[in-house]
């Protein structure tokens, strides 16, 4: 799963200096000319210097300007391959038409863009470290909560040992009596949720493994977890929480629903045999 080059400068975007964020919007929206441009002519266009550009480089991993173009033209080019996806920033002067569309097309590059960000390596580990558990908390503030609890009824299909509290004073009460080789899911867009960092690092003073799902890279909740999900979508002002956002939050928690259930088959068989048998009979009283 290869991530691009306009995912990884969208997923590191909050940690960019000023002059860095220039440059990161101008790279975005005029990738080709920049193709064409040198280091120079970047630094001029953006009103910093070369030095900035170079340290834009350097922050996306690339050894400097040469391979950085080398990576925005396979980025470019796979733009140009791909099915076009108009404007998905909902503005108030939308027709209800318009409107739509944007919702469609923001949902299509959300899912598609957290799919680039999976990385198998992190996924493999996950999965061990869920099967050895002996508890799987699942933690969330504010809107987030909503998608640890839609993870916890996913996984408690096929696994007795979730579970998922509301509560945020009480999430950390539950965080910090987590034992070694528990595993603490945590749900945050901006990783920078004050309670739930301070979950985060409850369970990990506690032993436990910690794995966050969040939109940025480099956060206070990154740095405390063990394992990092990026999902994908940005929040435009009229999409303070938007649903696109959740999705791709679910769509990382089917990935680990779907790994677990892979690595654990008779586990998940019995299990969901003994729920759908309960709730089959519940419809029936």
């Amino acid at each position: 799963m290869a991530q691009d080059l306009f995912v990884t400068i969208k997923s590191h975007y909050n940690t960019f200096t000023r002059a860095e964020k220039h440059i990161a919007d101008y790279v975005l929206s005029s990738a080709k000319n920049v193709l064409y441009m040198s280091i120079t002519e970047l630094a001029n266009a953006c009103d910093v210097g070369d030095t900035s550009v170079f340290r834009f480089c350097r922050h996306m991993g690339k050894s400097g300007y040469q391979d950085f173009k080398v990576d925005l033209a396979q980025a470019v080019s796979e733009a140009h391959n791909a099915p076009v996806l108009s404007n998905c920033i909902v503005d108030c002067s939308d027709s209800a038409d318009v409107m739509i569309q944007k919702v469609l097309n923001n949902n299509i590059a959300v899912l598609k863009e957290t799919y680039q960000l999976i990385e198998p390596a992190t996924l493999a580990t996950t999965t061990r470290w869920l099967t050895a558990a002996g508890r799987i908390c699942f933690f969330g503030v504010g809107a987030s909560s909503a998608s640890a609890m839609e993870a916890n009824n996913r996984f408690l299909r096929v696994c007795s040992k979730t579970e998922c509290i509301l509560d945020a004073r009480i999430q950390m009460m539950r965080a910090s009596l987590m034992r070694k080789d528990d595993v603490a899911i945590l749900f945050s867009y901006s990783s920078a949720t004050k309670e739930t960092v301070a979950i985060a690092q409850a369970a990990k003073d506690a032993g436990a493994h910690t794995i966050c799902i969040s939109r940025f890279a480099r956060s206070p909740l990154a740095e405390i977890c063990d394992l990092l999900y990026l999902c994908g979508g940005n929040e435009g002002p009229l999409q303070s929480g938007n649903l696109s956002v959740k999705t791709s939050q679910l769509l990382l928690m089917e990935v680990l629903y779907i790994a677990y259930c892979q690595a654990n088959p008779e586990e998940c068989e019995r299990s969901r045999q003994l729920t759908t048998s309960f709730l089959e009979r519940d419809k029936l009283s």
